[in-house]
């Protein structure tokens, strides 16, 4: 019984130390071309998070918000890609962010109709003073996309 205790603890009133360090936060913003030697030039952000958000919308994000959790699940794989450049977990991190925004796009009020590629790109933000500074670190292959309504 001790030992079941030992083991639900934890679950139950969990640790606030998981932040190892303080880094600035990267975003996931991706761009549509359509044709692959073209230079992307709209970069659109990867679910933006909303300006304001009403008490009753925290409260139901509170109990359930699949969106916002496959949405760090995107960040932590983009903290991958920064903090570790080996080759196959770059590319297993680069393949879900790719697979996830490639998901989201028919729901996206973005014009499909010349899309043929994609590209994403993580930008690290961070607060200097007053400002937001943006960096770009890293940029995606070109990944075709794969459509129905096409030949």
């Amino acid at each position: 019984m001790l030992h079941t205790l030992k083991l639900l603890l934890p679950a139950l009133l969990p640790s606030w130390n998981f932040f190892d360090v303080i880094a600035p936060s990267p975003r996931i913003q991706f761009s549509l071309l359509s044709k692959k030697d073209e230079t992307p030039e709209e970069w659109q952000e990867f679910r933006p998070r909303p300006a304001k958000l009403t008490f009753i919308q925290m409260l139901k994000r509170l109990l359930w918000n699949p969106k916002w959790n496959e949405s760090l699940f995107m960040v932590s794989c983009a903290e991958r890609i920064i903090a570790q450049p080996a080759q196959r977990i770059q590319q297993h991190s680069e393949d879900e962010i790719l697979k996830r925004i490639i998901r989201i796009l028919p729901e996206s009020n973005l014009n499909l109709a010349t899309a043929n590629y994609l590209q994403f790109r993580l930008v690290l933000v961070q607060r200097q003073g007053e400002q937001l500074q943006h960096e770009i670190v890293f940029y995606s292959r070109i990944q075709a996309l794969i459509r129905d309504d096409k030949p």
